[in-house]
Parts: structure tokens; sequence; C-alpha cells
């Protein structure tokens, strides 16, 4: 199994003052969590993309390739690239150079995006967000492959004979296919023989089980090998501790940061207790065993074998999110490597 640490750069506060942090520390503390993700042995360290508050994620190329000339080994994702409001060619280009600034260590991961604000900053609509994605992907997708593309596009100028530069340092970057209730995602991804990352964040387990089943239904519909069907799945939260009472107890304050979100935003939560969101949700709380077993429970239903957890402390303290994930690293990580088999990709 791999293990991802992924951030959407959300603008936050001190959880023990809840003093506003300047938008130039969270950058620095970015850095500072994939240098540290880097160093206890994470596989790959994602930067998401947002255009509306509360993130600051406006602009993963530039992030990453900052963490780029910090690190060398950790693979680099986007979690996830919007190319339903962003133009191919444009997006090529800045990945593409980013590819060469990482040695080929890039992979993205693309989506949809949602939320009401950013669509109206780039007048992208519900009815067509989802033909701009999949246009988007395939002609981005052509660019990264070829040398010189001619393409009608719906919604960007017509290219004729278009050579986009700089040619990339990987001849097929691997994308994956961000979704959390999406039909029209999880098709894109099959077609193209792509690997799925289910969001598993929001709900309970059976959406995502139920998505991820048609993924491989759709997968083996278009041809591919069942065997090389990947899929890698987010989790609602992580803490883990020596004891499971350790760990709860740790993880309240970013438990009532939860709730409080959702009362601001007017919205029932999913989880209304702790106990409830430790029980039914994604996330991972509680002792090393019981974190194992949880993987464990989920992997019987989605069969993945990447998994992400959050690269930042949310509302726990930088001192107890840095220990929780040392135990994540010694006492989780080898066991579910051992048990769980690493993805499996086709030749790209």
């Amino acid at each position: 199994m791999k293990f991802l640490a992924i951030t959407l750069i959300a603008d936050s506060a001190d959880p023990v003052t809840g003093v506003p942090t300047p938008t130039r520390e969270r950058f620095r503390e970015v850095v500072a969590a994939a240098e540290l993700a880097e160093s206890l042995g994470f596989d790959g360290f994602g930067v998401g993309e947002r255009h509306e508050r509360p993130f600051l994620s406006s602009s993963p190329p530039v992030v990453l390739s900052h963490i780029a000339a910090l690190t060398r080994r950790i693979r680099l994702f986007t979690a996830v690239t919007t190319l339903s409001l962003l133009d191919p060619v444009r997006a090529y280009e800045d990945y593409a150079t980013l590819d060469h600034l990482c040695d080929g260590r890039l992979e993205l991961m693309i989506g949809k995006g949602n939320g009401t604000a950013q669509r109206e900053l780039f007048h992208v609509t519900p009815e067509d967000q989802w033909e701009r994605n999949t246009e988007g992907y395939e002609l981005f997708r052509r660019i990264w492959r070829e040398e010189e593309v001619t393409a009608e596009p719906r919604f960007r100028p017509a290219l004729t004979k278009a050579e986009v530069l700089p040619r990339p340092y990987q001849r097929a970057v691997r994308v994956w296919h961000g979704s959390a209730t999406s039909r029209e995602s999880v098709d894109l991804a099959a077609r193209y023989g792509d690997p799925l990352f289910s969001a598993n964040v929001t709900h309970p387990i059976g959406p995502y089980a139920e998505l991820i089943r048609h993924y491989r239904e759709r997968w083996e519909h278009y041809g591919h090998d069942p065997a090389h069907a990947v899929v890698g799945a987010g989790t609602a939260g992580y803490h883990a501790a020596p004891t499971s009472q350790q760990a709860a107890l740790a993880y309240r304050p970013a438990f009532a940061r939860y709730l409080d979100t959702h009362r601001r935003q007017g919205l029932d939560p999913v989880f209304p207790t702790l106990e409830d969101f430790i029980e039914r949700s994604s996330a991972l709380i509680g002792s090393p065993q019981q974190v194992i077993e949880k993987v464990h429970r989920y992997h019987e239903e989605f069969g993945h074998t990447v998994l992400h957890l959050q690269a930042e402390p949310g509302g726990l303290t930088a001192a107890e999110h840095r220990a929780s994930l040392e135990l994540f690293q010694s006492d989780i990580a080898p066991v579910l490597r051992r048990e769980i088999p690493d993805p499996s990709f086709p030749d790209r």
C-alpha cells in the first residue's frame, strides 16, 4: 500500500490562541509539511486546488514547484486539478514545466471541482461543468502525448497544428480522477484506463463503495485488465495515539471545529458526535491496531491500494500531529504495506 499526505491549504487560525495565521506563514507551513512527509517516508504529497474561501490553494503548480526544489524522493500530486475551470493548454504548460523541475515525480488528480463561488469566478455552470471537465482532460491528454495538436474544442479556441512547449519530462503523466459521488468522473477514468481516487470524506462508506464498484464495471466494459484497476481513497481525519482514549481526547477539538463549520454553513453534520464520527466515517482515529483494522475494513469494500492522510494538523497542535504521523510510519504503515499490495499500474 502507498500513502499520501494531502493539504487543501485552508486559511486557518492557531488552534490554541485563535489568532489568524498570516498567508505567508501558511505557505511556509505547507512547505514544511511536505518536507516532513518526505522525511517520514510518505510516498506522495498532494496540494489541492480551490478558488474560493477559505482556501489559499489557487495555484498548486507554483506551490509544488517550490516543494520540488526542497525534496528529492517524494512524488508530487495535485488534489485535484480543476480542469473544468482551466484552459487545458495553459494547464499543460504549467504542469509540463513542473514535470521537469521535479524530475518526473509529478502525478495529477483531476476533477471538476465544486463550490458555487469558483464556478461563478470562471463562468462555469452546473449544466456545462462535466462537459468542460471531459473536454479539458481529453485535450490536456492529447497535448501531453502529441507533438502537434489540431482540435476544435467547444470551450476554448481551436488549435491547428499547435506545438505547446515545453514538451514534458514524462512521456505520459499518470492522471488520477478524483470523485466524490460522480459517475461521470468514474466513467471518464475507466474509459482511458486511469486510476480512480475516491474522496471518501463526507459520507459513510456506502455511496463510495457503490461508485468504486461502478468504476470496476466500467473498466471491464472498456476492455481493460481488471488487475490494473487502481483505486485510492481519502480519509475524513486522522489521529493515532498509543490508546484509543488518548486519540479521541486529542482529536476532540478538531471535531469541534468540524461541527462549527457545519453550523456556520447552516448544514446538519452527517456525524453529529465524535463517537459517531470515529465509528461511521472514514476517519482513522484510535490506537495503531484500531487504525489498521479500519483500513482493512474499508479495503474489503474498496480494494484500494493508496490512502491519503491530512498533511497538516487541523484542530490538533503541531506537536500532536507530528507525533501521530511518526506513529503512523512506525507502527501502522509497515503493517499495511505488508498486508495490502502496492497498486499495479499498466504500462503507460
